[in-house]
């Protein structure tokens, strides 16, 4: 699919005001994607689980407007307060997608979030929130235009998401999540993300993730600048091939079931991520004390017990610990005993692998 196939129709319905709701998930790269071309183009290919739990609600109310505005008319609330500090980015994402949605001057809009986990919290939510604003469009545009099939309308709300926020695109199905063009994978796009279309083992249905939050503070880096570092970073090109190799070696993985194969690869992909940055110009160290605290009690606690609990990282100090199901009581007993103490005032979040965007219906 290209680009074009976006591009903004002539309304076939007449629509004065009302409103549409939609609950999307944050979601956490296996694979990391890390390095972008202009618009918000992956530079590698990622794969990802959708949680289930942490997730952003965002109704967005329309009215009319009697003559279309020559800019964007909006408004944003937070957890019911007014948010002009998040106006900025939602007027650049609007300017990045009126190519491709008609209406966009047409109408006031305002928009209502929340977010199920704390704003502060360390968890980015501009993956759950930029997928669920693109959602609340789409609904504008199906019912402007209704003829639209239900993959069309999924893949356009990636590619719009997209260009809010990259990992965006991955919010909006799920369970696994592919964004990016890859050889191996049916479907893949640079464009949007697609749900991983091949057999999954049981081991890996229902997987937890429970959040460790070591550092609720304001991002040290922004993903912007982060992935800019990429640009004339000097293993830049052996990363992205890394990349790729691995989508291929976790395909073997979530075939075979194979739990160590997927400790061992989601392990070095976040330990990676974070070498790109400590070896990047300017360079940065993202973890905190308390997270190699955790790391390093992982790996104790895995050699003694053979339990497959592993652990991933954004770009970040929080640790995700990944675990499957059938061995979660053991492990959560292990996570509340010896990692909460590391943890920023004891906070956590138990998440599981979740099933991509619902649209509620108010």
């Amino acid at each position: 699919m290209i680009v074009s196939q976006f591009l903004k129709k002539t309304d076939e319905n007449h629509l004065d005001n009302g409103s549409v709701t939609w609950s999307s998930p944050s979601n956490i790269a296996l694979v990391k994607y890390w390095g972008k071309k202009e618009s918000q183009i992956p530079k590698n290919q990622s794969i990802s689980f959708t949680l289930n739990h942490c997730k952003t609600t965002t109704k967005l109310s329309y009215i009319k407007l009697d003559v279309p505005s020559d800019t964007f008319s909006f408004e944003v609330f937070l957890d019911g307060e007014e948010k002009t500090d998040f106006k900025p980015k939602i007027e650049q994402f609007f300017k990045r997608i009126k190519s491709y949605l008609a209406f966009l001057n047409d109408f006031h809009f305002k928009i209502e979030t929340s977010n199920s986990f704390p704003h502060s919290s360390g968890i980015a939510s501009s993956a759950s929130g930029m997928s669920a604003l693109a959602l609340c469009l789409m609904s504008i545009e199906k019912l402007l235009i209704p003829k639209q099939s239900e993959t069309y309308f999924y893949q356009k709300a990636s590619f719009l998401a997209r260009l809010g926020s990259g990992s965006a695109c991955r919010s909006i199905v799920g369970d696994i999540v592919v964004w990016g063009e890859h050889p191996n994978v049916n479907g893949s796009s640079d464009l949007f993300g697609i749900k991983y279309p091949y057999k999954v083992h049981d081991h890996f249905k229902n997987y937890q993730d429970t959040i460790l939050l070591v550092d609720k503070g304001e991002k040290q880096v922004s993903s912007t600048v982060g992935h800019n570092l990429m640009n004339n970073h000097p293993y830049a090109k052996e990363r992205f091939k890394q990349a790729e190799a691995n989508i291929l070696k976790m395909k073997s993985i979530l075939k075979d079931g194979d739990l160590k194969g997927f400790i061992t690869l989601v392990e070095s992909e976040a330990l990676t991520l974070h070498s790109m940055m400590m070896t990047s110009m300017p360079y940065f160290i993202l973890m905190k004390p308390n997270t190699l605290e955790i790391i390093n009690k992982i790996w104790a606690f895995r050699k003694k017990t053979n339990l497959h609990v592993c652990f991933t990282l954004d770009a970040g100090a929080n640790v995700h610990v990944l675990y499957p199901k059938q061995e979660s009581e053991r492990i959560y007993e292990f996570i509340k005993k010896e990692l909460v103490a590391f943890c920023e005032n004891g906070q956590y979040i138990c998440d599981t692998v979740g099933f991509g965007a619902k649209k509620i219906n108010i």
